[in-house]
């Protein structure tokens, strides 16, 4: 019977989860409000637990039942490809005995070296020779400089050929077609790796012509076929041999502005065969521009020839420009460190080792200090920059809010003392109090909010000042020497902190409408926690002030208006008549209360037994008047000394006026004493105890009291007569 009730209410929770008009909030809160305890909590978790596993094994048995049917389907696709490329090489090796048919027009040497076999070894036409030298490794085919230096010959119109079988087996690269005297000099299969995090990305194939280097990636569902990936020209492009680091081995890497790649060889032979080859294509192309420069230079040669044959001054003129060239030949970079000071940096990155990296970039800009900058100085810092362009970029990413929070400030403090160190200061201060932004931001947000309004204000200062204090010290220890710029900034921050602090404060304490005593204890509370950051020079108090001061004003105000509403409700029942308090336990206590208020002469206004010789409206008057000022003298700081003095005169004027008006309207003579003795109270000891307290609290007398109790508008009293001056 329980299994089948556990049954039903399981499937009723899971229709009621899978609703279209589902709502998480509103379910929860219906939950919170029939729960019985936190044991029901628990269960009714335990149930959702339960039901979310379930749904998980269900997806998982159904991703199964589907995987099956999916490589079968993937198979079969697999065959249809293989058939449509064997189709397509049939045509290819058509359209190429096509294209050969001419030269067996051609005498018979011309025709062996058009449609032999290439220099290299390889088979010129895309038949079965073009097919393993593109699924090898490594072909070799004739150098650059040989080719340029016979660009005319049947060999170049072999290896252009060649090359155009080779690339009608890549997708997108159809344009490479059309380039005249472009061949293929180096091929072979590369795996590309992350560059940060050294992670296999692809497998790759490259292409090295004589003037670029044309990157294709392998697709698995197509034997022998690539898809175009990148082209980049000799001239803009850097070779770098990583150093080997099990488990990365046979790596090098390619520098293209602004970005870099690393590929792996099949093995360190034919990584030395690639490095080789492309520094070699790299000099022979660079070797063939020079030459064509010079060349379309040589009409304006004989000029300057025959200047310096007649000019014996020509020499001193040409010799001079000389001297800096000896002095830059004086930077020797041929050190080890120097030389592999790029490969080093790459893996102080990919290893995280970020206090490693910026060594190695104090130590070499310690060594080129106060020297000249050659073209080869130039070329490494170039390099270098590029590196350090990576390591800010990582480190920028280690500040990121993206990352986890936990761990305090000083789990930022290797990133920013790092980027301190490359010359970042401003980004790194930047980086560090936008961190701590996030981190103060979620620490507020995860609080739980408590029932009581107390509880949660302590909970709250406690998390927000700790996160403050620790913050304002981590920020010291971090930029102490730095410029002052960064103080400034943490200035910034820090009111803008407090205005998130003082955002989720109002919003529990004020928007909550607490009562004046609870707001005043809350702000107090703040305070205090605000005044515990005096410690580090750190006063932020007049931010509190300034940012409390409104919800501060209306909490007056809205007390103020329930007392003098109180006050009024009581006067229009007043019927001038002794206290009778009934029990001597209620005249003790009420005692008490009055001696609490400042009211050190009560005894005299008690009468025998358990009589009070004072009206109840004056008394209930005196109480609550006197609680209103301890509450705000709680909240008081000098914005607000207007704010509160308006109060407590408005609040005085409604009770001193009903006396008044009472005085002046009672003909009844035994009445008429009773309200005079009252008004003698209230003018002679309750007024004078408010301008002492609040003269107490405030640090200065109150004029306005002063005025208020002297003016010849209130009622003087002559306890031997009987008449009363208005």
């Amino acid at each position: 019977m329980a299994m089948a009730m556990s049954d039903s209410g399981a499937s009723r929770l899971r229709r009621q989860l899978e609703s279209g008009s589902f709502e998480a909030r509103l379910y929860v809160k219906q939950l919170s409000q029939q729960s019985d305890g936190d044991r029901d909590l628990q269960e009714h978790r335990q149930r959702i637990q339960a039901l979310a596993e379930e749904t998980a094994q269900n997806l998982k048995r159904n991703v199964y039942q589907n995987y099956r049917q999916f490589i079968e389907t993937a198979r079969e696709i697999s065959y249809l490809e293989s058939e449509m490329y064997q189709l397509s090489h049939l045509l290819t090796e058509q359209k190429s005995s096509l294209e050969s048919i001419p030269l067996t027009l051609l005498p018979a040497a011309a025709a062996a070296a058009g449609a032999g076999a290439s220099p290299g070894g390889d088979e010129g036409a895309g038949g079965a020779g073009g097919r393993d030298h593109l699924r090898g490794r490594a072909g070799l085919f004739p150098t650059p400089g040989g080719a340029s230096r016979d660009s005319s010959g049947p060999g170049e119109e072999g290896k252009q050929r060649t090359l155009t079988t080779l690339l009608e087996k890549v997708e997108g690269c159809r344009h490479l077609l059309e380039t005249p005297g472009q061949y293929l000099v180096y091929n072979g299969d590369l795996v590309e790796y992350e560059a940060d995090h050294m992670a296999q990305l692809q497998r790759v194939h490259g292409f090295l012509m004589n003037d670029c280097l044309l990157v294709a990636t392998w697709l698995p569902q197509r034997r022998g076929m690539y898809r175009f990936n990148a082209l980049y020209p000799l001239d803009g492009l850097a070779v770098v041999n990583v150093k080997d680091n099990p488990p990365m081995k046979d790596m090098f890497k390619l520098l293209m502005f602004p970005e870099s790649r690393i590929f792996q060889a099949e093995n360190a032979k034919i990584k030395r065969e690639w490095l080789e080859v492309l520094e070699e294509t790299k000099r022979a192309l660079s070797e063939k521009r020079r030459r064509e420069q010079e060349e379309a230079a040589a009409p304006r040669a004989p000029p300057q020839v025959a200047s310096k044959a007649t000019n014996p001054f020509e020499d001193d003129e040409e010799e001079e420009p000389a001297a800096p060239e000896e002095e830059e030949e004086k930077v020797d970079l041929s050190m080890e460190w120097i030389q592999e000071l790029p490969e080093d940096l790459d893996v102080c990155i990919a290893q995280r080792d970020f206090e490693g990296a910026v060594d190695l970039l104090d130590k070499l800009n310690h060594y080129l200090e106060d020297k000249p900058s050659p073209p080869p100085v130039k070329e490494l810092r170039a390099k270098v920059d590029e590196r350090v362009r990576q390591l800010t970029e990582v480190l920028v990413f280690e500040l990121s809010p993206d990352r986890s929070l936990r761990g305090g400030p000083k789990a930022t403090r290797r990133a920013v003392s790092q980027l301190i160190r490359l010359g970042q200061c401003t980004k790194a201060c930047e980086l560090f109090l936008r961190n701590r932004a996030a981190a103060v931001h979620t620490a507020i947000r995860q609080l739980r909010i408590e029932g009581a309004t107390l509880l949660y204000i302590h909970k709250l200062c406690h998390v927000f000042f700790t996160c403050l204090l620790e913050t304002a010290r981590e920020f010291e220890t971090d930029f102490a020497g730095t410029d002052s710029g960064c103080y400034s900034a943490f200035v910034v921050w820090a009111r803008s902190a407090m205005g998130m602090f003082v955002d989720a404060f109002s919003k529990q304490v004020f928007d909550s409408k607490e009562s004046l005593s609870t707001a005043a204890e809350c702000v107090k509370v703040a305070k205090e926690h605000c005044q515990q950051l005096g410690d580090i020079g750190l006063d932020l108090t007049f931010i509190i002030h300034a940012l409390l001061v409104k919800d501060i004003q209306g909490a007056l105000h809205s007390y103020k208006e329930i007392i003098i509403e109180a006050t009024k409700h009581r006067n229009s029942e007043e019927m001038w008549r002794r206290m009778n308090l009934m029990t001597p336990e209620a005249l003790g206590k009420l005692k008490e209360e009055m001696k609490s208020c400042g009211v050190s002469n009560f005894e005299q206004y008690t009468g025998d037994d358990c009589w009070v010789n004072l009206s109840y409206t004056v008394v209930a008057f005196t109480k609550q008047t006197m609680g209103f000022l301890e509450e705000a003298l709680k909240l008081y700081f000098p914005e607000l000394h207007m704010v509160l003095l308006e109060s407590l005169v408005e609040i005085i004027l409604v009770a001193v006026q009903h006396v008044d008006y009472s005085l002046r309207c009672e003909q009844d003579p035994e009445k008429k004493a009773f309200i005079r003795q009252n008004a003698s109270f209230l003018y002679e000891t309750v007024l004078p105890v408010v301008e002492k307290r609040f003269e107490e609290g405030v640090g200065k007398p109150a004029k306005q009291l002063q005025d208020l109790r002297n003016a010849s508008r209130l009622v003087r009293v002559n306890p031997e007569s009987t008449t009363s001056v208005v």
